[in-house]
């Protein structure tokens, strides 16, 4: 129990790799709503509140809110774009101040060409652009932005699957602990029902000072065990309610029995979440690369302006309009292109190694979450043989000490064995039940 604390911070990094660190937008509205806290918890119940109120859930789904804007942003680009101005200025410049005249339609034929005189504008525009062509670049950063969006929707169902083990499993916890309590007390129980009859038998003279003291010493023993073990239970509790989002035990009853959950048929990892992730942060790469080669094509733009112009010193106005096309394409940039395409093509070559990893990572992690629930099946028939036969061992040196058959440190040896066999009863049993929630992981199920 003394690994609870270090369990839970190989739990947080599991998910701050799941959720790794990328700028994101918040976007309050996709905050969900804590759930009301039940006076007494099921085990379903607190997987829920922590798939709702675990501080990250709400990180990750203000990263899909950040992808989506992003996805909404590149679509943008396949629309025009409408700008209005206005701009007022005055100049006796001879050729602007001659072009404010023509624009406004005052001219005439006494206007001195080198001095027009002073003039003034004030000039409101409308203008639309539109892009007729990019070389399939829009297109790339549109795919780019769904694919990213889909691996954030994607990470948000690992960390679904992750954190939901991870409440489970500190249940599971919390009841090895507290069952933990009860050897832990009853091993001092015994101890001090023993050390009552060496102390007897002692006043008769049928003991030795030496095996009191072997008794006083194993019965502070068994004390020190016995405060170990209620604050191995006090820190499972906390850990188990920070994994909930909340504060501090004291929120309720947990159930004291949980139905024991099914084992998958098949033990494959083809449906965990992870592979999707790096599925489509592949279709993302391949988008990026397309984007980047984009870059050697022309662009051609299409736009549409009008002006209305107005002169407050000549008091005159007059309106224009303008339309055309626009063809722009790089014949050199410094290999910049090249430069941008061999990163591209980089990073795809990088996602696709990564997901042969994470393959082999997660078959890796299937077959010791199928090794090790095969484990503690055996686990679980030794140790309830263990425990029926140290008990009765147990059982039978305790009469034979009150007898004064056998010393003082055979009785401890076999209350220490009866312990043991108890507390690892209570080790198999609970993880038993963490192996069949790890398979769940493991195979992508969900906990419930």
């Amino acid at each position: 129990m003394l690994s609870l604390f270090h369990q839970s911070a190989r739990a947080l990094t599991m998910l701050a790799f799941l959720l790794p660190a990328t700028p994101y937008i918040a976007f309050s509205e996709t905050q969900p709503l804590s759930l009301e806290i039940p006076g007494e918890w099921s085990l379903a119940q607190a997987v829920e509140y922590a798939l709702t109120n675990n501080p990250e859930i709400h990180i990750a789904l203000e990263r899909i809110a950040s992808s989506q804007a992003m996805a909404t942003a590149a679509l943008s680009a396949t629309l025009p774009t409408v700008t209005l101005g206005s701009e007022y200025s005055q100049t006796d410049n001879p050729m602007y101040s001659f072009g404010n005249i023509l624009n406004q339609g005052a001219f005439d034929n006494s206007i001195d060409f080198n001095d027009p005189g002073r003039t003034d504008s004030l000039a409101l525009q409308a203008m639309l652009q539109y892009r007729l062509y990019d070389g399939g670049k829009t297109r790339a950063e549109i795919e780019q932005a769904d694919a990213t969006k889909r691996a954030a929707e994607s990470r948000l169902g690992a960390v679904h699957h992750q954190l939901a083990y991870e409440v489970v499993r500190s249940y599971y916890n919390i009841r090895q602990a507290e069952e933990m309590v009860d050897v832990r007390n009853a091993a001092v129980a015994s101890i001090e029902a023993s050390l009552a009859v060496g102390r007897a038998r002692y006043e008769e003279g049928d003991l030795l000072k030496e095996d009191i003291l072997n008794l006083e010493l194993q019965q502070a023993r068994e004390r020190e065990n016995s405060i170990r073990s209620r604050h191995d239970f006090d820190l499972a509790c906390k850990i188990f309610w920070n994994l909930l989002g909340l504060h501090s035990q004291g929120k309720g009853t947990l159930p004291e029995i949980v139905e024991q959950q099914e084992v998958p048929e098949q033990f494959t990892h083809a449906a965990r979440k992870e592979l999707e992730v790096i599925r489509d942060q592949i279709s993302a790469a391949e988008a990026a690369l397309s984007g980047a080669r984009s870059t050697e094509k022309p662009v051609i733009d299409s736009y549409a302006r009008y002006q209305y112009e107005y002169g407050t010193v000549l008091g005159e106005s007059g309106d224009s309009w303008q339309a055309g096309v626009r063809l722009n394409y790089s014949l050199y940039n410094g290999n910049r292109t090249e430069a941008e395409i061999s990163a591209a093509q980089a990073r795809l070559a990088e996602m696709q190694a990564m997901q042969a990893k994470i393959d082999l990572a997660l078959d890796l992690e299937m077959q010791q979450a199928e090794i090790n629930y095969m484990q503690t099946l055996e686990r679980l028939q030794l140790t309830a043989k263990m425990v029926e036969v140290a008990e009765e061992s147990a059982k039978l040196s305790r009469t034979r000490f009150q007898e004064g058959v056998i010393l003082a440190s055979d009785l401890i040896d076999t209350e220490m064995r009866l312990t043991d066999a108890r507390a690892r009863r209570a080790s198999a049993k609970a993880e038993n039940r963490i192996a069949i929630a790890n398979l769940r992981r493991a195979t992508g199920a969900g906990q419930f």
